[in-house]
């Protein structure tokens, strides 16, 4: 039976059984969405952690630290692994993830501006916003974290983007 979304007032509860649509959403998002564990590596992510965050952009970033994924300045010139680092004792993202994961706080909408390497070996700092939150799936915990890039840059990419649209849809509907 075909389901008409339009019409339905549901979570997407009704998509449990759709994995396939459910990558889509997730790849096709703005935010970088990741599924941490107890270590903080990553066990999922979504397309966005690569054309957005990620310094390692050709590679296979399973169980990879969380700061080694998304291109941690500190990580990269000290040549230290994520956790270890001089900072990450005062890492805002590190602290929501295990705040997240041992107390069971929701993070909703922090924010830091911390330095990053690019996929192009850039150092650039990032304005990002992010939220973490606690789950459970198979009898393990996990983290989920979302992170939004809000840097100027980022919004004049999006806003461009948004005016082009918003721009074509204006001529279609105009009498």
């Amino acid at each position: 039976m075909k389901q008409d979304m339009t019409l339905t007032n549901e979570s997407f509860s009704f998509l449990s059984k759709s994995s396939e649509f459910l990558n889509l959403i997730l790849n096709n998002i703005n935010s970088c969405v990741l599924l941490l564990d107890k270590d903080l590596r990553l066990r999922a992510y979504n397309d966005a952690l690569k054309t957005i965050f990620s310094n390692r952009k050709d590679e296979n970033l399973l169980y990879v630290r969380c700061g080694e994924a998304i291109g941690c300045a500190y990580h990269v010139e000290e040549k230290k692994d994520c956790g270890s680092t001089s900072k990450c004792k005062d890492c805002e993202l590190r602290i929501a993830a295990l705040t997240s994961y041992m107390k069971d706080r929701v993070i909703y909408k922090d924010h830091i501006v911390r330095p990053f390497f690019t996929h192009d070996n850039r150092k650039v700092d990032k304005d990002l916003q992010f939220s973490t939150r606690l789950f459970h799936f198979n009898r393990e915990k996990y983290v989920i974290m979302i992170i939004e890039d809000i840097s100027r840059d980022a919004m004049h990419r999006v806003s461009g983007a948004s005016n082009v649209y918003g721009a074509k849809h204006a001529s279609i509907v105009k009498p």
